[in-house]
């Protein structure tokens, strides 16, 4: 696996308009919606920084509206990008090798980004993920 860079860190919240109160009012960050609770944008030193509903996170990871009472409910997301669709594929076999239980395996989002997930001990969710115009 060729990790090129940390693609995205993304908070998880259970109460989104909370959270925007902190990130976007208190803390002033440029984060926008392109529609709904999602709230994102680029800030020096990262590519992607999100405030994520878990409720979405549910819907992203199992496609559901809530996340499963049987796991630990995450905080906090971060994603690792690779160099290709198909890297994430690959990448996504060698942690099942390994031994590590995906969430989804490599799949492609409505917004053109290939990704597979897994939960870590500590709740936080790992994505290996490639997003086109991250390359360009």
């Amino acid at each position: 696996m060729d990790v090129q860079f940390i693609a995205s860190f993304a908070v998880i919240t259970p109460e989104p308009a909370a959270s925007r109160g902190l990130y976007l009012d208190a803390l002033g960050l440029p984060l926008e919606s392109a529609d709904g609770d999602y709230f994102h944008g680029e800030i020096d030193g990262s590519r992607h920084f999100g405030v994520w509903p878990l409720r979405e996170v549910a819907q992203a990871c199992f496609g559901a509206d809530a996340w499963p009472q049987e796991r630990p409910v995450p905080q906090a997301s971060v994603e690792f990008e690779v160099g290709s669709a198909a890297a994430v594929e690959s990448a996504a076999g060698e942690l099942a090798a390994a031994g590590y239980e995906l969430l989804h395996g490599a799949r492609e989002e409505p917004w053109g980004q290939t990704v597979a997930r897994l939960q870590t001990l500590e709740g936080v969710i790992v994505g290996i993920s490639f997003m086109p115009s991250m390359h360009d």
